[in-house]
């Protein structure tokens, strides 16, 4: 039996954003906040569980996994399969988006509660070798934090070597699961992690359903198909920005010519311009 890839992000939300997987969310959180040195959550609140009306193929339905701590702390968790580019200030935006949604007219400042975003990417962003990096508001020199309200997480499942077998818990089990790590390994990463056997568990039992497996595959298409448009407008947009480049430099070639009094024929022989383009520059 073929497994879905949990790295798609309809997969990723059945297993982890599903009312009856909240103690697998809950463990993987955990895993994150602990190697980043911070307290481990009690309990989790889904803000937006996965129900049977999420079609992978409508634009609204949202894939990533929205919870709260019994605290109010707000935590977003998204993953991306493909590079949609300008990730940091997407990032930004809908981390003030969420930040903001907070208030309603009349509440006070301090109501806000701590937004936390993180993100699982599928391919490598950031220029360091760690695969987990986090981001807060601190002051330059000193590293004092301004507020802790902000925080950001990026976890770059490339960074990873797929022949790594840990040899104790921690996020990592979590993160090479996510990456795709063979069967043979399971049985290592569940004893290391006893949450993701229940991860793995639902995996297997996504991957045996049809219906799901028919879903999957479309949301997979549609993924596959965005990230294919997105690729060739990049490229349509760097061969346009150069070609613009190109005539740019011609033109101030040819206005450098004609500052040294260089009569138009020699210029449009040396530029490819025609004699009006010229004339026209010379006005």
């Amino acid at each position: 039996m073929d497994l879905l890839d949990p790295r798609v992000d309809f997969v990723f939300k059945r297993i982890f954003g599903s009312e009856n997987n909240k103690d697998v969310l809950l463990a993987f959180l955990n895993s994150i906040f602990i190697e980043a040195g911070e307290t481990p959550l009690t309990e989790i609140i889904l803000m937006n569980p996965y129900t049977d009306k999420d079609d992978p193929l409508d634009k609204q339905s949202i894939f990533d996994v929205y919870a709260k701590t019994s605290e109010g702390k707000l935590i977003d968790i998204e993953m991306q399969l493909f590079n949609k580019y300008d990730i940091e200030k997407r990032t930004l935006f809908y981390w003030s988006k969420r930040y903001a949604s907070q208030l309603s007219e009349g509440d006070k400042y301090p109501e806000l509660k701590k937004c936390v975003t993180i993100n699982i990417l599928n391919y490598s962003f950031l220029k360091n070798d760690q695969y987990h990096n986090v981001f807060h508001l601190r002051e330059d020199k000193t590293g004092i934090a301004l507020i802790d309200d902000i925080e950001v997480h990026f976890l770059e499942l490339p960074k990873l070597s797929e022949r790594i077998i840990p040899s104790e818990g921690g996020l990592i089990n979590w993160l090479l699961f996510l990456k795709g790590a063979h069967t043979s390994q399971w049985e290592v990463l569940k004893m290391n992690e006893p949450g993701l056997e229940k991860a793995m568990d639902t995996l297997q039992y996504l991957s045996q359903d049809s219906e799901a497996r028919r879903l999957y595959e479309a949301r997979q298409k549609y993924l596959h198909d965005e990230a294919s448009m997105m690729e060739s407008a990049m490229k349509a947009g760097m061969k346009a920005g150069m070609k613009a480049g190109m005539e740019a430099g011609i033109r101030e070639v040819a206005e450098n010519m004609l500052s040294l009094n260089l009569d138009i024929a020699t210029i449009s022989k040396a530029t490819g311009l025609t004699e009006q383009e010229i004339a026209n520059l010379k006005k």
